[in-house]
């Protein structure tokens, strides 16, 4: 399963929503970080696009876990970002760059991952957009 995990991470890195969309259950349960969830695989679609669109984001230095039955995982990840598009209620976007560590849990079913959370500072991110200046 933990392949499952590195091949969607792996099509996150490259942008490849459709990659994304094949490692996912048809009912996936994406809990957002400070957002509502979101069920199936089409408002997830929806949210990677909005994200496409307003962020650009690399993910480095991960490690994974998983648990002995291969059921539950989870990530440790940088976020390396640029704020492209101004977002719904955040900050103005002029291109600032952001670094911030975030994390990723996952339920696995059938080689598929069946609902995803991921959790962030948002503070933190907020406050190096206003700056300008990433915090390692």
């Amino acid at each position: 399963m933990s392949d499952t995990i590195q091949r969607y991470f792996a099509a996150f890195n490259a942008g490849d929503i459709d990659g994304m969309l094949a490692c996912l259950s048809d009912d996936i349960a994406h809990h957002v970080n400070e957002g509502k969830i979101r069920v199936g695989k089409e408002k997830f679609a929806e949210f990677c696009a909005h994200m496409d669109r307003c962020y650009k984001e690399e993910l480095t230095d991960m490690i994974i876990f998983l648990n002995a039955d291969g059921t539950r995982a989870a990530a440790e990840y940088i976020v390396n970002g640029t704020y492209l598009a101004t977002d719904d209620g955040l900050p103005t976007a002029n291109g600032q760059n952001y670094r911030l560590p975030a994390g990723s849990f996952f339920d696995l079913a059938d080689d598929k991952i069946a609902r995803v959370t991921t959790y962030y500072n948002l503070s933190e991110w907020i406050a190096q957009v206003k700056s300008g200046v990433s915090q390692d």
